[in-house]
């Protein structure tokens, strides 16, 4: 597998392992996914070993790969009503790098300028939480796409099975994301009304986020939620202002945070880095087990403060 290839899936194999480890995943459910993501039993066998856990017999993963998926939770509790009159929202598609693209909008109601903001999704796709974070941002003055990036294999919404979207996401080379985003960032800066554009993404999206800074100096500001940093040696090439929010208790990803700190120093970017105690990965997602109210509120309000600085006053 391509290097590039590789960091993201690692990403996904170790999310789920973190999950497992820390009771949020049963582990029919987790050998299950890595039987996805390894493309068998034996795949998923390698993958098993290099991250310590033996003790699996080929019955157990046989009967992991024929047990129905762990249900996810659809929606949080406070979630932005889509017929709420502020806002407008729909469905967009889009003709991009030989397939039909989808994704979904959200804007202020009554038409006129606004900054865009691209919304990038975790990794199972664009799900209602992702959709409610464009409407959140519409609500506070954006004009907010979020791109599927399922869209190849026909979108999100044609899989009640979550886990083989990250495998599709995770097996998907992060140069063809980012191809894929900087295709969405053009539909978007297209869109009337769209006065300069920024990104948000989460997790698996949050490391997009960064490998988009690297590639897209139209960006004026963006926001990482929890992703791993990008190839530091692309830091340079970061234009927008880039905030990334950790939480305290992610020791996998706040690992890269000191090494990345340096880069951006480095290179002289306009950034900054807040980590909320208490909090773990995924904080912000108010459909998991992980929500901080507090963090999520917290990071929340620093958001919007640093698109209102960097990219609604740009």
């Amino acid at each position: 597998m391509p290097d590039d290839r590789q960091d993201l899936f690692r990403y996904v194999v170790e999310e789920f392992a973190e999950d497992y480890r820390e009771g949020e995943m049963e582990r029919r459910e987790f050998l299950r996914r890595m039987t996805l993501l390894g493309g068998g039993a034996i795949g998923a066998r390698t993958l098993l070993t290099s991250l310590g856990i033996a003790g699996v017999s080929a019955a157990e993963l046989a009967q992991a790969q024929a047990a129905p998926p762990q249900p996810d939770q659809a929606s949080g509790a406070g979630m932005v009503d889509p017929q709420d009159p502020s806002i407008s929202v729909g469905p967009v598609t889009y003709p991009a790098n030989g397939f039909t693209n989808l994704a979904y909008l959200a804007r202020p109601a009554g038409g006129g300028a606004a900054p865009g903001v691209l919304v990038i999704h975790e990794n199972k796709g664009l799900q209602p939480h992702i959709q409610d974070i464009a409407r959140r941002l519409a609500k506070a003055g954006y004009i907010a796409m979020a791109p599927d990036l399922v869209s190849k294999i026909g979108g999100t919404a044609q899989y009640l099975d979550t886990a083989r979207v990250s495998s599709y996401l995770a097996q998907t080379s992060g140069d063809e994301h980012v191809t894929n985003l900087l295709a969405a960032l053009k539909v978007l800066e297209a869109q009337p009304g769209v006065q300069g554009v920024g990104a948000v993404g989460f997790c698996f999206g949050g490391g997009l986020t960064w490998r988009l800074a690297t590639a897209a100096p139209e960006l004026k500001a963006t926001v990482a939620f929890y992703g791993p940093a990008p190839d530091l040696a692309k830091v340079p090439d970061i234009k927008a202002a880039v905030l990334g929010l950790y939480g305290a208790l992610d020791a996998r990803i706040d690992a890269g945070i000191p090494a990345l700190e340096a880069a951006l120093k480095a290179a002289g970017t306009t950034y900054d880095l807040k980590i909320y105690d208490g909090a773990n990965h995924a904080f912000n997602n108010d459909t998991g087990p992980n929500y901080v109210k507090a963090a999520a509120d917290a990071a929340w309000a620093q958001t919007l403060a640093w698109f209102g600085q960097y990219l609604k006053q740009a």
